[in-house]
């Protein structure tokens, strides 16, 4: 195309980085199918998962409400926040239209980091009780042998 002519073009190099292969931990496959093998167990476990769940996602939403939906009750309740100037800027456009946002943000963030750590909780208790399921099992057959 353009180039000498009987000139073979560069050779394209593809660059990739090394294979990385979960070795060990905890399977959340294996985790359903036991559950699945226990339905009384299962239903206590995910229970728990979604009430703790529930409980988050209620306190964020109560303390979005308290706080975004405070705020016209409280131009309404005092009038003279609506004409209060910060930086030759209204109040009200000032924590409507920049305060607001990054509480959104920080509240989602805060939200996400604890549905998380929620979950986790959730998939190391089947991790555990797996392995005491595991230990349980083993002992009895190590003490005869």
């Amino acid at each position: 195309m353009s180039g000498e002519p009987g000139v073979p073009p560069p050779r394209r190099v593809t660059v990739s980085g090394p294979r990385r292969n979960r070795t060990g931990g905890y399977s959340a496959r294996a985790g359903a199918a036991d559950l699945h093998a226990q339905p009384r167990l299962g239903q206590v476990y995910v229970r728990s998962l979604v009430r703790d769940q529930l409980r988050l996602s209620l306190g964020v939403l109560t303390v979005l409400v308290v706080v975004l939906g405070g705020l016209p009750a409280a131009f309404a309740l005092a009038p003279s926040l609506r004409t209060t100037e910060v930086f030759g800027i209204r109040l009200a456009w000032l924590l409507l239209g920049v305060v607001a946002y990054p509480l959104l943000v920080g509240t989602a963030w805060f939200h996400v980091r604890h549905a998380e750590r929620v979950e986790r909780d959730f998939t190391d208790l089947l991790g555990d009780a797996k392995a005491d399921d595991g230990s349980a099992r083993t002992e009895p057959g190590s003490g005869a042998g």
